[in-house]
């Protein structure tokens, strides 16, 4: 398939041509550990987001090559209840302003007619926005898959639906979402699936930054998440906010860092996972300093 040779040249030629990018020969291999000697997951924004088209198989398949330990996808309900994987509403980016459609109004067969690939080199050409159960599928064995909803709580019946006719198993598999109220309705409907509450900051002209972490927490007490998946703002993640966090039991986890200093920074918080387009490249910034 064309896409599969265009990403083992993509891992040659970074690995010559980019000193940083040498760690992508690691596939598999060297764990990144925190402080505290626990393994940091590394998962792969919307696959290998940074070497091949987002969102597609070649993406998801490019992601395992280059060592990740998991996979992170957008998920949408189309006009007739399928649950394919995109980020935007409309397709109009990922076909390089081509085809300017929203998803929430588009059947299946209409968004499969689409070339999601090309806008990202022409090797890539011919990618189709992908399915659910399509992307369930390549899950490695023991690997993970996180599910960002993009929709509301009228998508967690079909996505269990879909979930229970794959083979994966429930630790495999984790949603995560910034509406609150998908992650309450995934605790009520899939209760052996972990489930994320997504939060990003916003600086208010008081200087303050909301949500606040006792908002955050109130949020997570609430909807009953398993932990918080949250934007890698410094000014906002500390070692006091990750304390109260570790002491409620939640589990602790951010997006999206493509940037060494940054990810050294949360694996020293003791952060349990790092989102990244670039996972092979961060496995091994993470593996200095240690």
């Amino acid at each position: 398939m064309r896409w599969k040779a265009f990403g083992l040249r993509v891992l040659t030629f970074v690995s010559v041509g980019t000193a940083g990018f040498t760690g992508i020969v690691l596939a598999g291999g060297a764990p990144a550990w925190d402080g505290e000697g626990k393994q940091v997951e590394i998962i792969a924004h919307r696959g290998a987001s940074y070497d091949a088209p987002e969102n597609t198989i070649a993406a998801f398949e490019l992601a395992w090559e280059q060592g990740a330990d998991g996979i992170e996808g957008d998920f949408y309900l189309t006009a007739d209840g399928h649950i394919v994987c995109i980020h935007d509403r409309t397709t109009k980016r990922t076909t390089g302003g081509n085809v300017d459609l929203d998803v929430r109004q588009t059947t299946l067969a209409e968004l499969r007619q689409l070339d999601v690939g090309r806008w990202k080199g022409e090797p890539f050409a011919g990618q189709r926005i992908p399915t659910l159960a399509e992307v369930l599928a390549v899950v490695k064995k023991g690997g993970k898959i996180y599910l960002d909803i993009k929709s509301g709580p009228e998508i967690v019946e079909p996505m269990r639906r879909v979930i229970a006719e794959s083979s994966l198993r429930p630790d495999q598999i984790v949603v995560i979402a910034f509406n609150p109220e998908v992650v309450a309705e995934t605790r009520r409907l899939m209760s052996d699936v972990k489930a994320y509450w997504l939060t990003n900051y916003r600086r208010k002209t008081t200087g303050e930054w909301t949500p606040t972490p006792d908002q955050v927490l109130a949020t997570l007490e609430r909807i009953d998440a398993h932990g918080l998946n949250t934007n890698a703002n410094t000014n906002v993640v500390d070692e006091a906010f990750v304390a109260v966090l570790r002491e409620k039991g939640y589990e602790f986890h951010t997006w999206t860092v493509n940037d060494g200093e940054r990810a050294r920074r949360f694996r020293d918080l003791g952060v349990d996972s790092i989102t990244t387009d670039r996972p092979g490249w961060l496995r091994e910034q993470l593996e200095q300093e240690r």
